[in-house]
């Protein structure tokens, strides 16, 4: 059995429970977010950094400021990818503070998502309805018809559900380990199905056991990303689910929806990345199967920064069986955050140049980019659909690379 954290408690001292004025008053205006924070890194701007859009919130809650549309500004520009907050000596709860922000600001009528991101964060709220409406692009996907510059290639299963395919191989194998429920993301689910059932075999094959909930949800991290309301309903939903039975731990492939499980599931069940997962159950270091094959490994903003994880273990990668080192600027977002390639394309492709301006060059044939994300890999994915890299790599999703190396260890 893997030595599994105990589940913290919800804290009512946390920043979720105190007001925004007083969160508002921990900056000490040090700056040290600045060589961190990436849109000050584009910019130059000073109110495009934590700590200007910080003394905006504040000034606007103090009424020096009132419903200026330069705050609404700087507060979309945000990528939200937490840097900030392990940088800050006074630990000011930025992401915290980040949520109020937009939530109040879409209160208000103030921020304005693009209607297709409204209506999904709507259809979330059904997740049958969301897998239904989501079958043909996972079928134009499977027949690699489905040309769009975030959707890497893959073959999703089109009818099979995770669930079901986790119960099937459950009954072949009957592994005998630890039990753990899997979270599988509304868009992994309905889009990137492959990277579900890749974990489920990665889980199986090392005798972990795997439970599905079927009545599971979105997490929340795509509503919330968007400031929207009535996140209450989907933290319920997959309260009960996944406190229906008693679990060692619930995991995620998804650095980002396990973050906002987290806190859903605080003080009931330790939420964990499943490479990190995975790293506690001994998997072997595989020989190199490609000498030539070179993996570059980058690190999820909401996993390094969000979940406060050093990074995807050394074990784990020694186990994909390919020659590999950490990508340049690894621990810099890519420009994804959740939703804001989406609604600030030309800032988030000039982030992601600059991160992916190695792969040019990059040793290795072939050139595979590897990360722990779906929305990452999707971000990825456009640096050569968008003629941001020229040079033609992969991109893969760590656990599809132990899906095709590691057998069991026993």
């Amino acid at each position: 059995m893997p030595d599994l954290p105990t589940p913290e408690s919800p804290d009512k001292d946390s920043p979720a429970h105190k007001p925004l004025a007083e969160l508002l008053t921990n900056c000490v205006h040090c700056g040290l977010c600045l060589d961190v924070c990436p849109t000050y890194k584009l910019t130059g701007d000073e109110n495009n950094s934590p700590r200007g859009r910080l003394r905006l919130w504040r000034k606007e809650e103090e009424g020096i400021l009132e419903n200026d549309p330069l705050v609404e500004h700087y507060t979309s520009e945000c990528v939200s990818c937490l840097a900030c907050e392990p940088a800050c000596p006074a630990n000011v709860p930025y992401g915290t503070i980040l949520e109020t922000v937009r939530h109040e600001q879409m209160q208000a009528g103030r921020a304005r998502p693009k209607w297709f991101l409204k209506l999904a964060a709507r259809l979330v709220h059904a997740p049958q309805a969301f897998q239904w409406l989501s079958l043909p692009g996972r079928m134009l996907r499977r027949l690699g018809l489905l040309k769009h510059p975030f959707m890497f290639p893959g073959q999703p299963a089109a009818w099979q559900s995770t669930s079901a395919y986790a119960r099937q191989l459950m009954r072949e194998r009957q592994p005998t380990g630890p039990h753990v429920a899997l979270l599988t993301g509304c868009l992994m689910e309905g889009m990137f199905r492959e990277l579900n059932f890749a974990t489920v075999r990665v889980l199986i094959a090392n005798n972990v056991q795997v439970t599905v909930p079927e009545s599971q949800g979105c997490c929340g991290a795509f509503p919330e990303h968007l400031g929207l309301a009535n996140l209450e309903s989907l933290q319920g939903r997959n309260q009960a689910a996944f406190g229906a039975e008693k679990f060692d731990a619930v995991l995620s492939s998804s650095s980002g929806c396990g973050l906002a499980l987290s806190k859903t599931l605080a003080g009931r069940v330790p939420v964990i990345d499943v490479l990190q997962f995975l790293s506690q159950l001994d998997l072997k270091p595989r020989p190199i199967r490609d000498e030539r094959a070179r993996l570059y490994v980058d690190l999820p903003c909401h996993l390094i920064h969000g979940q406060r994880v050093a990074g995807i273990p050394e074990s784990i990668l020694n186990a994909t069986g390919y020659r590999w080192e950490l990508a340049p600027l690894a621990t810099e977002c890519c420009g994804s955050g959740g939703t804001y390639n989406l609604q600030k394309p030309e800032n988030s492709r000039q982030i992601l140049a600059r991160k992916a301006a190695f792969l040019e060059t990059a040793e290795g044939e072939p050139v595979i980019l590897g990360t722990s994300n779906h929305v990452c890999m999707m971000q990825w994915y456009s640096a050569r659909t968008l003629g941001i890299v020229s040079r033609p790599f992969e991109v893969r999703h760590i656990i599809q690379l132990l899906d095709e190396s590691v057998t069991r260890v026993v």
